[in-house]
């Protein structure tokens, strides 16, 4: 599905209490100087860039993250997302309604385990 050009591919079941989106943003010289629309609605994000630039604007932070980075915050602070440069932009999310911390910490294995 589109929404204002950008590209939503779900990748999990509409059922899963997690959802899984891959994400393209298109090509967006002005994003690094766009005047950002902030959204907040209830869930946990986690996000990893694919390819290109992605501008993560925050609350009061404003970065700009490249392939292989990842970023993870609760929803309910205010947030936008935009491509930053003449390539588009791709994304994983995983995304919580619930609000839930989306990965565990594993501990290391105890004698009986």
């Amino acid at each position: 599905r589109r929404t204002d050009d950008v590209l939503i591919e779900t990748l999990s079941p509409e059922t899963s209490p997690v959802q899984t989106y891959k994400v393209t943003f298109p090509a967006n010289p002005a994003g690094a100087t766009a005047a950002p629309q902030l959204k907040v609605h209830d869930g946990q994000e986690w996000l990893y860039v694919l390819a290109g630039r992605l501008r993560l604007v925050l609350g009061e932070q404003d970065v700009t993250l490249g392939p292989g980075e990842a970023a993870e915050f609760d929803t309910r602070i205010p947030h936008w997302l935009a491509a930053v440069g003449t390539r588009p932009t791709e994304i994983l999310s995983i995304f919580s309604k619930e609000g839930k911390r989306i990965h565990l910490r594993a501990r290391p294995a105890t004698r009986g385990d």
